[in-house]
């Protein structure tokens, strides 16, 4: 099964209507976007976060933002968070960096959501490079229950 198919199967399992978009590589966030029309807040980055525990959580956060350590471990209720290496990224999700989502990840981590992006529709990370998926971040939310709060800076 290829990246975008887990995440079309996972999505309709939680609810969640999702457009798939081809679009050439970008050599950045910035760039993705322009491909898209949009700004770069319109896209949101799923990261994959190691908690000191051994275990993960996905921090989704607008493209114009950077993740909030503090603001992060705050909400989280931890002292130590990092991003992994990516083979663990891999690993923990079983996507590539550039292409992770929460959708079909292949264990569910726990979701965690920059505020700004709630009522807006959004693109991100589609299981696979050359492509991006669109969604509703209200129903990206609800269907992983996810935790929101201001992460971002």
């Amino acid at each position: 099964m290829t990246g975008s198919e887990r995440v079309a199967s996972d999505a309709a399992s939680r609810g969640i209507a999702v457009e798939f978009v081809e679009r050439p590589a970008a050599g950045s966030l910035e760039e993705a976007a322009t491909l898209l029309g949009l700004s770069a807040a319109g896209i949101v980055k799923t990261l994959v976060v190691k908690r000191h525990d051994g275990s993960y959580l996905f921090a989704l956060v607008p493209g114009d933002r950077q993740i909030s350590w503090p603001k992060l471990r705050a909400v989280v209720g931890v002292n130590k968070l990092r991003l992994p290496e990516a083979s663990l990224a891999l690993e923990a999700t079983g996507y590539e960096r550039g292409t992770i989502t929460p959708l079909g990840s292949s264990t569910a981590w726990p979701v965690f959501a920059d505020e700004r992006i709630a009522g807006l529709r959004i693109a991100m990370g589609a299981g696979e490079h050359g492509m991006s998926a669109f969604v509703d971040a209200d129903s990206l939310i609800a269907g992983f229950d996810a935790t929101v709060a201001d992460i971002s800076d």
